[in-house]
């Protein structure tokens, strides 16, 4: 939208993990120093002892998980990691996790349900026959202000786990600033004395501030004097307090209210207006604008009041409810600016288009999959569309819990299922996504909705063909070859932008390093790491790379 405006070639503050906008402040780099310096104490090859505890926190959006992203890339390649990124957990849970992320198999000859002790015993046969190997072992364990007391005193036990010269496992621990509080308590005291390194990654000072923005403008090809003003700049500063994520979220809004103006700078008045936008009464409103807003709330609620009491005299019936879904009350409470007088003209409904469309929408998702057929070059005629792009080697693919940033990533036409309060669910083909609206195609013509319009009925069912890599099959084990492995190898290379994997001299398998790679580009993707290859990753790896699959319009029609 406002990237042209400015000479930009992408958005440079999206709050997408893109390892392209990285930027190490001083603290950043120490921080990455002390993870680095606690697996130096736990690697063999470098002559480490191993054992306790290396603590990072920060507040949110401070720039943890960038941190870890670089961590996990200098991690030597003697040293096995385990990944932990939901710790909410039991005691039972984690270590089952944790063996889980270590390619750890209990026994053939247990039978019954696995133990505590079952678990600790392979984990520590693993971490044994690791140490014989010359190999060390790093569990990280992200967002540990969620752990439990329970599971902390576990992980102090597992760092027990040693031989008569080092300890076997080393521990990372990564969260927010109340992590350093929960092990200041007497409790968990012994645990407190085991940790070898900690730091505390502050936010940006203003002048790293200044950098950091300068930095994600250059990437996204600035050039030239930076379209902030000075006094923008501080504020900026003031209203992020110099977290990254802050600023990446009231930049990208200034620019574009910057755009909508018609301006080439963005000033003070500009990062205000933007700040209240996306922080709402947090940016810091005046006693007199408070007090303004609570005599608009209050006039608003004397029009919702006359309004359905309004509705009652006319005797609107639930059929006729159903009708005016899924916006009818949101149009009624928008039909004029609150605390207009009643002579002023009203304005338009924000969700119309969409309150207009909706009756039209399918409730048949094969009518759907019908309407998607021409961007893959099938049949619009099926009786059973997926098992006519199945001819075609597509497969249908379906999942529930999208978001919209991994919608922009997936960057493909699909199916949206929209449900109302009390109404059948309806479908709609996306075809297009800009900055604030999506365009839907029904029945061969193109319609532009808005996204927080679309947002409120869309909860993340999200419907498209994919055509699968030669030779998959889901839950592939370790090991396997073939064409599905090659696709995927040689897309990760593209992605990582190194050498092609075809060029390999032995054949390639899903081994642990392949399996590696598959986590680290999950994680910039949003996807669970697991490091499985299922078809969310692989869809969102030939959206990273060249492809012949269609795509999302940019821009509303």
């Amino acid at each position: 939208m406002y990237t042209a405006h400015f000479g930009l070639s992408q958005d440079p503050f999206s709050i997408a993990p893109d390892p392209r906008y990285l930027f190490m402040s001083e603290r950043h780099r120490e921080a990455l120093a002390h993870l680095l310096y606690g697996v130096a104490g736990s690697n063999q090859a470098a002559g480490g002892t191993g054992g306790g505890f290396v603590l990072l926190t920060g507040d949110i959006g401070a720039g943890k998980t960038t941190i870890c992203r670089c961590f996990l890339a200098q991690i030597p390649p003697n040293c096995h990691v385990a990944y932990i990124f939901n710790p909410k957990l039991s005691v039972l849970e984690l270590l089952q996790s944790i063996c889980e992320e270590f390619h750890i198999t209990l026994s053939p000859a247990h039978t019954g349900t696995p133990t505590v002790k079952d678990y600790i015993d392979a984990l520590n046969a693993f971490l044994l026959q690791s140490h014989a190997a010359g190999q060390s072992s790093v569990l990280i364990i992200d967002e540990a202000q969620n752990l439990s007391p329970e599971v902390l005193e576990q992980l102090r036990l597992l760092t027990n786990l040693e031989t008569s010269e080092r300890k076997l496992l080393q521990i990372v621990l990564i969260g927010q600033p109340e992590l350093r509080d929960m092990l200041a308590r007497p409790e968990l005291e012994q645990l407190a004395q085991r940790v070898i390194a900690r730091f505390h990654l502050d936010a940006l000072s203003p002048a790293e501030t200044k950098q950091y923005i300068g930095h994600r403008l250059g990437v996204a090809g600035h050039s030239g004097a930076l379209p902030f003003e000075p006094q923008a700049m501080q504020r900026i500063h003031q209203l992020t307090r110099g977290v990254p994520r802050r600023i990446n979220l009231l930049c990208g809004r200034a620019l574009l209210g910057a755009w909508a103006t018609g301006v080439n700078q963005v000033n003070r008045k500009v990062v205000n207006k933007a700040a209240a936008e996306v922080f709402g009464t947090e940016a810091g409103y005046t006693p007199n604008f408070k007090r303004q807003r609570l005599g608009y709330g209050l006039a608003g609620l004397a029009l919702l009041a006359a309004l359905t009491l309004l509705g009652l005299q006319l005797g609107l019936t639930s059929k006729e409810s159903q009708v005016l879904s899924p916006t009818a009350a949101q149009t009624a409470q928008t039909a004029a600016p609150i605390g207009a007088a009643s002579t002023d003209k009203p304005e338009p409904a924000p969700m119309a288009e969409l309150q207009t469309l909706w009756p039209q929408l399918p409730g048949d998702i094969n009518t759907a999959w019908r309407e998607l057929a021409p961007d893959w070059k099938l049949p619009t005629n099926s009786t059973d569309p997926c098992q006519a792009a199945a001819a075609q080697q597509l497969q249908c693919y379906r999942t529930s819990n999208l978001t919209m940033p991994l919608l922009r990533q997936l960057d493909r036409p699909g199916i949206l299922t929209l449900q109302a309060a009390q109404s059948p669910a309806v479908y709609a083909l996306l075809v297009g996504l800009s900055d604030q609206t999506a365009t839907l195609r029904l029945n061969g013509h193109l319609h532009t909705v808005r996204l927080v319009d679309l947002a409120q009925w869309w909860r993340g069912d999200f419907a498209t063909y994919w055509q699968q890599p030669t030779g998959y099959t889901a839950g592939l084990p370790d090991g396997s070859t073939g064409p599905a492995i090659d696709w995927l190898a040689s897309r990760l290379a593209l992605v990582d932008g190194g050498p092609s994997a075809s060029s390999a001299a032995t054949p390639l398998a899903l081994d642990a390093a392949l399996r590696a790679r598959v986590r680290a580009f999950q994680r910039t993707r949003g996807i669970t790491p697991d490091g499985q290859p299922g078809p969310m990753t692989f869809l969102q790896i030939d959206s990273a790379t060249p492809g012949q699959s269609p795509r999302l319009i940019s821009e509303p029609q």
